[in-house]
């Protein structure tokens, strides 16, 4: 084994010294086994996520491997073991990895471990995918390693041995026509220039209603007509669902494309990705770590909803879709479809650069196709006796009532539960637990406090400021809203939707259908007949960087399923009218947002005009870190400010600027520091994030 991905090479001495290696090798280990006459060094990526192993490694490859050992294979080496006199190794575990290349040679002047075992002549990891995993982990401070759990799916040994070995793919379906992209002056080119073989770049906003899981379908079928793969990431389950249903109809059948979610379970999804490794599929679906899938000759990629923080993977090294996607796209030659019924600033960037180009529709088209808009002010609800007795202002109310005579109602409330935030009736001062400080919640109207953070029951409460034994919801949920809507609306059918049991639809009758946000269900039938957006100031209000922009994108997400206001559709949303957010909704202008909102961020020199990393540690780990970090040239430390503390342990976190174009040297800088940090022992961990979604 050696710890060395320099170019293949060395002197002849060296291959001599292998062969030498195996040769003397004891008969109960070798078992007899010689050297590979050909190219008998395995270049070997380990499954060991560690910043300083982040490098190749090389293994010898034994003469009864040499057939099936070949580069993107999966195999399991032995690290860290010596070997010694006569050949014989000592100590080390086994890992599983992955080859990377076949040598003639090696660089590292000592003997080599062999390979333990080729666990699957699969080649799982080519050589798009090893480099595209390569980009990624520098990119976010990561090891390969990491990237490639990510990328590559575990391997299923059942499924590799039921698929068929290579069937070739079916002939290109026929040019789509445009549908629904008519409506949007630029569409049909778009698709032209895809099915042409073209890479066009472009940021979409979407019209809303129910029409975009076919028009993304629409899209996939133009890449395949023009005789090139194409890939969708979307941000959950029900939305690979609509796209998927969408695509079999138009392709008249399943045999085109493959769907890549969780919920196929192990068996079903490595059978899909395997259909898409060996190209007998070209097109494919599914949710995040579908941006790695390994399409053959890639024309296309598509991702839906790029605000939503299910693209952002939560394991190390945190990488986002829709800049792996644009890494992709760049890097394979393929064109780019940034779609959603909201905008981000990083789409909105994109734009301004001129990477991509806008696919909007006109603003007639966007208002024959959205509903209508009121507010109702926060104010107003606090003084509106109908709002105390069913929590909905009169306005409201009314809309309610009136849109349930014609079809279903959705009312989206931002909080799941019964009363999950509670304070103190008298003085505000937030419930807390005496145990940890974490809030305080009701799951029942006679159930007893319990601590959102620690589940200890909260007996005998009172508060510690003003001593009153008097309670008030901050934030109503969803479980209460529903009760007390079934009251105020006798005989009208109540649906929840959230965390617990998301709805994927509803029936067209009437009914109250009560969601957290992002778990709407669609309604069957043309749509809902209104939408009551409830408790707006519990998203404009978190202390985030993305307030805004994510409560924007919630709203549309929801009113979007309401019928177009010619058809009598109609939002109510409870919130501060001025709040830009709110106008952005009444006007259905998702693009302004964005544009006013990376405008500020210009301003305040945050992402996406600069790149930014979030340290976060115990105060003592942190300052040690920023200490032996050598950061780029004019770099800003904003911090450290501190957090809620995590297992009884004080927490601190320190935002790191710098200018674009430098958010490589960041990333570099940083994984030196953690690796020169794992040097010294008892050396506390600290979290490294590059470009982190919340910067409070």
């Amino acid at each position: 084994m050696s710890g060395d991905d320099t170019p293949p090479g060395g002197p002849p001495e060296q291959l001599a010294l292998i062969r030498e290696t195996v040769r003397r090798a004891k008969p109960r280990t070798w078992r007899g086994a010689h050297l590979a006459e050909e190219l008998p060094v395995a270049r070997v990526v380990v499954d060991k996520g560690l910043l300083h192993l982040d490098q190749f490694f090389d293994y010898a490859v034994p003469v009864a491997m040499a057939d099936q050992a070949q580069p993107g294979v999966r195999v399991r080496v032995r690290f860290g073991a010596r070997v010694g006199a006569g050949g014989r190794r000592e100590g080390g575990e086994l890992h599983d990895g992955f080859i990377v290349a076949r040598l003639a040679g090696t660089d590292y002047a000592g003997p080599l471990a062999p390979l333990a075992q080729v666990l699957s002549p699969e080649r799982v990891l080519t050589p798009h995918l090893l480099k595209l995993s390569r980009t990624v982990a520098d990119r976010y401070a990561g090891t390969l390693a990491d990237v490639l759990q990510l990328a590559v799916p575990p391997r299923h040994a059942k499924a590799e041995a039921e698929a068929e070995p290579s069937p070739a793919p079916l002939p290109p379906p026929a040019a789509p026509a445009a549908g629904g992209w008519q409506r949007y002056p630029q569409g049909p080119e778009y698709l032209t220039a895809v099915t042409a073989g073209h890479a066009p770049r472009a940021v979409w906003t979407a019209l809303p209603g129910p029409d975009w899981p076919r028009e993304i379908a629409t899209a996939v079928v133009a890449a395949l007509a023009g005789g090139r793969g194409a890939l969708v990431v979307l941000p959950d389950g029900r939305a690979v669902a609509r796209v998927d249903a969408a695509l079999t109809e138009l392709l008249g059948g399943p045999e085109r494309h493959a769907v890549l979610t969780a919920d196929l379970g192990p068996k079903e999804r490595y059978r899909n990705w395997l259909a898409v490794s060996r190209g007998s599929v070209r097109a494919v679906i599914g949710t995040r770590a579908t941006v790695f899938a390994p399409v053959h000759d890639l024309g296309l990629l598509i991702v839906w909803s790029d605000g939503d923080s299910s693209h952002s993977d939560p394991r190390t090294p945190h990488p986002h879709v829709r800049e792996v996607a644009l890494l992709r796209a760049a890097e394979e030659g393929a064109a780019v479809l940034l779609g959603g019924l909201a905008m981000t600033v990083e789409g909105a960037q994109l734009l301004r650069t001129g990477w991509a180009r806008p696919l909007a529709a006109d603003r007639a088209t966007v208002r024959e196709t959205a509903p209508r808009v009121r507010t109702v002010e926060e104010g107003d609800q606090a003084r509106d006796a109908a709002a105390q007795a069913a929590r909905l202002p009169t306005v409201a109310w009314q809309a309610a009532r009136e849109a349930l005579r014609s079809g279903p109602v959705l009312v989206q409330v931002p909080r799941r539960g019964y009363v999950p935030r509670l304070a103190c009736g008298r003085c505000r001062t937030p419930a807390r637990c005496r145990h940890c400080a974490g809030p305080l919640e009701a799951l029942g109207a006679e159930q007893a406090l319990r601590c959102a953070w620690c589940g200890i029951v909260a007996e005998d409460w009172h508060c510690e400021e003003c001593g009153s034994f008097r309670l008030r919801a901050q934030v109503v949920g969803a479980r209460r809203t529903a009760e007390e809507l079934g009251k105020a609306f006798p005989g009208i059918p109540v649906r929840t939707s959230g965390r617990d049991a998301v709805l994927a639809s509803v029936p067209g009758e009437p009914a109250l259908v009560i969601s957290t946000p992002g778990a709407e269900p669609v309604a069957d039938g043309g749509g809902y007949a209104a939408a009551l957006l409830l408790d707006g100031w519990a998203l404009l209000g978190r202390p985030d960087l993305r307030s805004g922009e994510e409560a924007l994108r919630l709203w549309l997400a929801a009113a979007a399923l309401v019928r177009p206001a010619g058809e009598g559709g109609l939002v109510v949303i409870v919130a501060e009218p001025t709040a830009r957010p709110v106008q952005a909704l009444v006007r259905w202008d998702p693009a302004g947002h964005a544009d006013l909102e990376l405008a500020e961020r210009a301003q305040l020199g945050f992402p996406p005009v600069s790149r930014m990393a979030a340290v976060t540690g115990t105060p003592s780990a942190v300052a040690d870190l920023l200490a032996v970090t050598r950061l780029p040239e004019g770099a800003d430390v904003l911090g450290p400010v501190p957090l809620p503390p995590l297992r009884g342990q004080e927490q601190e976190r320190a935002l790191l600027r710098v200018r674009p174009g430098q958010g490589g040297a960041l990333a570099g800088a940083l994984k030196a520091a953690q690796i020169a940090r794992v040097a010294l022992r008892g050396a506390e961990p600290v979290k490294v994030r590059i470009d982190p979604l919340d910067i409070g």
